[in-house]
């Protein structure tokens, strides 16, 4: 996979060459890069904003910085081109597979108070990762790349650690423990300790559902349960 990133501010994003990122890059799973759209100023004094026409607070980003720091993308015209913006659909797990499947994407990071709206014919998504404002598009964006990357094949050690994980099936992950088996007092559920694996997955699956319930309600409504998970349910 091959991503690109522009942005005002390009050392923020040194942290995605450290860790699992940092591996995926080293392992030649994946090609990362920042693009300065300042480089594409306007003018001599490198300014990428203005004044929004017909008044109000703060200052947008010019349309043509980030539309020429585009077309100098070689296969932009091929990518998925992805508007960090705080009005965008919400980014989700699901929104991270889609996107994991493909070979190339772009994100444009923004700042000040907001785009010229014409940016808006260049790109492919406009998304969010949550309804609250941020100073900078960079910050959404490692989110982002972060959940995304970490999806590709070979990026993790463990494939059944992505299968098993929170919100992929709509549901949180279930609790797990290592030793101590006894720490303080607090015991390992028993039913860990049995090796009865078909008991163990139906306890998980159980423990997922209730922790989905007390913690996320919402993702409860979206299930299609099973009589039996019904039941369990209200029950517990």
């Amino acid at each position: 996979m091959k991503i690109d990133v522009m942005t005002l501010f390009p050392e923020m994003f040194a942290p995605l060459n450290s860790s699992i990122m940092g591996k995926a890059q080293t392992d030649q799973i994946l090609t990362f890069e920042t693009h300065n759209f300042r480089d594409y100023a306007v003018n001599k004094h490198g300014h990428v904003d203005d004044t929004p026409y017909g008044g109000g607070a703060g200052m947008l980003l010019r349309i043509e910085p980030l539309v020429n720091q585009l077309e100098a993308i070689p296969g932009h015209d091929q990518a998925r081109v992805i508007l960090v913006d705080p009005s965008g659909q919400p980014f989700t797990q699901k929104k991270a597979h889609e996107w994991s499947q493909e070979e190339h994407l772009i994100f444009i990071c923004g700042h000040y108070e907001g785009y010229d709206a014409r940016i808006e014919n260049y790109v492919t998504d406009q998304v969010s990762i949550g309804d609250y404002v941020l100073t900078n598009g960079e910050l959404p964006a490692m989110v982002m790349i972060d959940a995304t990357v970490r999806l590709l094949p070979q990026v993790l050690g463990n494939s059944e650690s992505i299968v098993d994980e929170s919100h992929q099936h709509n549901l949180l992950e279930y609790p797990q423990y290592t030793r101590p088996q006894n720490f303080r007092g607090d015991e390992v559920p028993e039913i860990l300790l049995s090796g009865n694996h078909g008991k163990i997955e139906a306890w998980r699956k159980q423990e997922a559902l209730k922790r989905t319930l007390l913690r996320r309600p919402d993702l409860i409504e979206k299930l299609q349960l099973s009589p039996s998970e019904i039941h369990y349910l209200t029950d517990n």
